[in-house]
């Protein structure tokens, strides 16, 4: 059975250390470590996670250990980014998150998972975003909360 090839951006990693967050975000990890599902990440993400305080970069370095597929900013992702913008999707200042989303459709992500709900996981945007992906060739993305895509054993 194939495993679905999941996007993890920043939020995620940064999820592990919050109280309305850490039972999916963790949950995703475990899933990663059993092999249940295979990580996606990005370059930006890593820049991002230098910024971050010092238990979540700890966390990224554990999330390295599950080996995911490190996707690096090319320019067919910058114009898949530009596209977004051009439809004015998002604000040019939240240009990370519109990186975030046009990595994970070029890379053919089954699903990218994130925290945020203000630009990334939010229904209105998500259709905006999939539409600029078909325009520009490629297939629509899903975008979902870890809460939707973790395994947990418990559920």
């Amino acid at each position: 059975m194939k495993k679905l090839r999941v996007y993890v951006d920043t939020s995620v990693i940064g999820g592990c250390f919050d109280p309305e967050f850490e039972t999916w975000s963790n949950g995703l990890f475990q899933n990663f470590e059993k092999g249940q599902l295979f990580p996606l990440t990005s370059d930006v993400v890593a820049r991002e996670i230098a910024r971050a305080p010092l238990e979540v970069q700890e966390q990224f370095q554990v999330f390295l250990r599950f080996n995911p597929e490190i996707i690096q900013v090319n320019a067919e992702v910058i114009e898949l980014r530009d596209a977004y913008l051009k439809k004015a999707i998002l604000k040019a200042r939240y240009a990370n998150d519109l990186l975030h989303i046009a990595i994970a459709t070029y890379a053919n992500a089954d699903v990218l998972v994130s925290w945020n709900f203000r630009h990334i996981v939010r229904f209105d945007k998500i259709l905006l975003y999939n539409a600029a992906n078909m325009e520009n060739g490629y297939r629509s993305i899903q975008i979902y909360s870890p809460r939707e895509v973790a395994r947990i054993e418990n559920d």
